[in-house]
């Protein structure tokens, strides 16, 4: 005949075991439903056109640029290098003197002429403007692409209030964490969009150790598995870009002319 005392040790011992097996399975269930739904949050957002912010009013914006992710001064330019798959590209971007007005707006036309191994590949206008809080809305583009010396297309080009394009944001003033948002928009032609993934990001180039760093990730509808990441120090503007995967490429900064 057995103990009661030892038999209902037994039992709590088998209980507790139990119980703690329960919570290990529980945990790692929510675990993994966690990832999960972080992933389909993430795939969600990927396919979703619904990011489009709220436009303010042509009476909302200001002339230049205070944005310190950008640092978008008149007359600075930004000279980009690196090694692609296809050859060693340069990049050129100029905040030019000159407007273009849109939508309203008196929007600051930006120079952006790209190089692949020292022939000029693409020459596109690109036509910003910052509203009275600090974010920076992209009103279109004008874009040109070469082969040859010879202009072979115009693919990518839109104007907000044209054919139905709107316009978007390309920085705001104060990214936050998980922050998504359509850059642009007309429909089958330009559908940019991006997500805020790292406020306090580390990157090292050859221009210098930057701390701090936001990082966004670009991705379009329209080019399904194209991912593109950003990265961003205060006071400098773009410092990287970051195409992962197979045809992994990256695009540094490499020097800065001040105006």
């Amino acid at each position: 005949m057995k103990d009661k005392n030892s038999s209902g040790l037994q039992f709590c011992v088998l209980l507790v075991g139990t119980l703690i097996i329960m919570a290990l399975t529980v945990s790692c269930d929510m675990t993994e439903n966690d990832d999960l739904a972080s992933d389909n949050t993430t795939e969600s957002a990927l396919k979703s056109k619904s990011f489009l912010p709220e436009f303010p009013g042509a009476a909302a914006f200001v002339d230049g640029f205070t944005n310190p992710y950008l640092a978008f001064d008149e007359g600075k330019v930004f000279h980009y290098e690196g090694e692609t798959e296809d050859g060693t590209e340069t990049i050129v971007v100029t905040v030019t003197s000159d407007t273009k007005e849109i939508y309203g707006v008196m929007a600051t036309v930006v120079s952006d002429i790209a190089y692949l191994d020292g022939e000029m590949v693409e020459k596109t206008e690109d036509w910003y403007a910052e509203d009275l809080e600090g974010n920076v809305w992209y009103f279109g583009e004008y874009s040109e692409e070469y082969e040859d010396g010879e202009l072979v297309g115009t693919e990518g080009s839109w104007e907000a209030g044209v054919e139905g394009a709107l316009p978007g944001v390309l920085m705001f003033a104060n990214p936050e964490m998980g922050m998504k948002y359509q850059q642009e928009y007309l429909e089958d032609e330009a559908e940019d969009m991006a997500i805020v993934i790292n406020l306090n990001k580390t990157v090292e180039i050859d221009y210098g150790t930057f701390e701090g760093c936001l990082e966004t990730m670009e991705w379009s509808p329209l080019e399904p598995g194209a991912r593109e990441h950003k990265f961003y120090k205060k006071g400098v503007g773009l410092i990287q870009e970051l195409q992962p995967g197979g045809g992994r490429s990256t695009v540094d900064l490499v020097s800065v002319e001040m105006p």
